[in-house]
């Protein structure tokens, strides 16, 4: 059963992250021992995200947004998000190339000469309710990370909030690093995006 949005997501990840320190993957540790990229494939919402460079004050800034997988060639996944802002919908897209890991991913940002590598590894997934993905990239000497919970509908189940809360605690990061869209916004955003 799904949890009602972004305040009972929080409450519930606040009462994870304070009391479940007994399940956690170590960081770096290889979660998937194999990966169904046809599985994978296809429409999810991102309904939580943390990183290092996130703090409280970006919370009002993350709108409600989708990322959509698609078999590019033999060898790519090409992912593309969709997020309204005000009025306007953003869209943004790049491709994932396959490393020998299950389930990792280069990121290949050739539209932006210069930027800096990045990878991409989905961490869990049972691939028809919710996935957990890490990225990591350099920014100038500082180490970026994000973690993000995807979900199929714009609803959450315990396991996979469990999940969320465990890993980021794997990955050092905090409450003050979480950021949940509002699910107020969701209307708005089926309609203009």
């Amino acid at each position: 059963m799904g949890l009602p949005g972004a305040p009972g997501a929080a409450l519930t990840l606040l009462a994870a992250l304070a009391g479940w320190s007994w399940w956690l993957p170590r960081a770096g540790a290889q979660a998937l021992k194999s990966f169904q990229e046809d599985q994978f494939q296809g429409h999810w919402f991102v309904l939580g995200m943390a990183g290092n460079s996130n703090s409280r004050a970006d919370r009002s800034l993350l709108s409600p947004f989708t990322a959509t997988f698609e078999r590019r060639g033999k060898r790519h996944l090409e992912v593309s998000y969709a997020m309204n802002r005000g009025t306007r919908c953003i869209t943004w897209s790049y491709l994932l190339t396959p490393t020998a890991q299950p389930g990792q991913f280069s990121v290949d940002n050739n539209r932006e000469p210069g930027a800096p590598a990045e990878e991409l590894q989905v961490h869990d997934t049972d691939y028809t309710s919710f996935a957990l993905m890490v990225s990591k990239r350099k920014s100038g000497s500082r180490s970026i990370l994000r973690v993000y919970l995807l979900c199929r509908m714009w609803a959450m189940e315990a396991k996979a909030l469990d999940g969320f809360a465990c890993l980021l605690k794997a990955q050092g990061l905090s409450e003050d690093n979480i950021i949940f869209p509002d699910s107020a916004d969701w209307s708005s955003h089926q309609s203009s995006c």
